[in-house]
């Protein structure tokens, strides 16, 4: 049985710093990839654990191919800017 290596994000930074002293790979930069979701976590509290194996994939090729966003449907309608400021003017928005 395979047991995942689950570590908090100053953990994962502490190890990552251990098999690579001279990485530029900070706390900030690993809790920003957990919270853009690049990075699968599970909440715990307040805190996240991260998959540190997962992290390393991740390293080794961080441009994978992420599907594209879809297009907005046909049916879906743009309200134009000058009726926009009509509607926020009467609303009480803007004067």
């Amino acid at each position: 049985m395979n047991i995942p290596k689950m570590r908090t994000v100053p953990e994962a930074s502490a190890e990552l710093k251990a098999l690579d002293e001279h990485t530029a790979l900070t706390q900030c930069a690993i809790r920003r990839l957990v919270l853009d979701g690049k990075i699968k976590s599970v909440k715990a509290g307040r805190k996240h654990l991260i998959n540190f194996d997962d992290l390393l994939a991740y390293l080794l090729n961080p441009f994978h191919e992420e599907t594209p966003e879809e297009e907005a449907p046909a049916a879906v309608t743009h309200i134009s800017t000058d009726r926009m400021t009509e509607y926020k003017k009467n609303i009480g928005l803007i004067k």
